[in-house]
């Protein structure tokens, strides 16, 4: 590939939620990617496959990431979006049901004039070089000490792709929260003041004696685990796809939930308790998910419940606008009547 052509892949889109852009070819996002899959230390996944050639709309601009393996809060992710209705089906990792959002770099993406057919460019790449086994390979890492399969994913490499924390002092990503699309200035200074709260409240836990921590020293949201001993208790409703269900009250949940939030081991967060009270249809069981931090494939003893539509909204996490999916335990929820008619 000639220098100019080069600077015509990697070169900045300026993309804003909203634009219309078209996946490019296997070939010239092959020539983007190192020996490992990757460009930027991203890797190009096997699910992605699927979606060269097509025409796409920007549902956000990934210019931050939250950290969901160390928990260091947010990091800056360099000239990367996320598309429409492109979530990762796990396909080329064992079947995972994380169904993550992709992430794509603007070097994977064109812009185009929708009134024009796009014209196929020709791009050379090494002899010997092809997409699909290159990515299929990076899709796994070395195996455990006990031998056991481990994947590698956009989500398990996220510390390297997005290695640099971005600083709740750094307004510079308020403002482009707000430049991009990805939020409204209320949305965005609501979220601001979110962050600076609990941040505060971490720090007065470290320096004030419990007596003066607010609330508890919890984070916006208030959640608190009401389980102070013994094993938290788990419910079954056989619950199947596109069943109606309430999700519970927080103060239901909660007492559901242990010290840390967990409810055998599955956490609920501020994000999830903003949807309590709300309605929705299930849209599937999940029972097998990729643990990030290890890379290993993890099999639920107790199956959890995702619930169409309902993902992380970014408003309590500093407007993250990775939008992972919520995973509901049945004890959660509760069955409701269909309406009539």
């Amino acid at each position: 590939m000639t220098t100019t052509e080069n600077r015509t892949v990697s070169g900045a889109l300026d993309l804003r939620v909203g634009d219309l852009v078209e996946v490019r070819g296997k070939a010239e996002i092959l020539a983007t990617l190192d020996g490992k899959g990757e460009l930027d230390e991203l890797p190009f996944m096997p699910e992605m496959l699927v979606f060269c050639g097509r025409r796409m709309r920007v549902s956000k601009v990934a210019h931050k990431v939250c950290d969901n393996i160390a928990r260091t809060g947010l990091h800056r992710m360099e000239r990367a979006v996320h598309l429409t209705d492109a979530r990762c089906d796990g396909s080329g990792h064992g079947g995972c049901q994380n169904a993550c959002q992709l992430f794509w770099k603007e070097a994977w993406l064109r812009r185009f004039d929708p009134d024009e057919p796009a014209a196929p460019v020709a791009v050379q790449v090494p002899a010997g070089r092809a997409l699909l086994p290159l990515v299929v390979a990076a899709a796994t890492m070395t195996p455990g000490t006990d031998g056991t399969v481990r994947y590698s994913c956009q989500a398990t490499e996220m510390k390297r792709a997005a290695p640099a924390a971005l600083p709740v002092r750094d307004l510079g990503q308020y403002v482009q929260d707000v430049r991009t699309g990805n939020a409204g200035v209320a949305a965005t200074l609501r979220a601001f003041l979110v962050v600076l709260f609990n941040r505060l409240q971490v720090v007065s836990t470290r320096v004030l004696p419990r007596s003066l921590w607010f609330r508890g020293g919890t984070r916006w949201g208030f959640l608190q685990g009401q389980v102070r001993s013994g094993r938290t208790p788990t419910g079954e409703l056989g619950l199947r796809t596109g069943e109606l269900v309430r999700i519970k009250s927080k103060a239901e949940i909660e007492a559901t939930l242990n010290g840390d939030l967990l409810n055998r081991g599955m956490g609920f967060d501020p994000e999830m308790s903003r949807f309590c009270g709300r309605t929705a249809r299930v849209q599937r069981r999940v029972d097998r998910v990729i643990d990030e931090k290890t890379g290993r494939m993890l099999t639920m003893k107790y199956p959890c419940i995702v619930l169409d539509g309902v993902v992380c909204e970014g408003v309590f996490s500093g407007s993250c606008p990775r939008a992972f999916v919520s995973f509901w335990r049945e004890i959660w929820l509760e069955r409701i009547e269909e309406p009539v008619g």
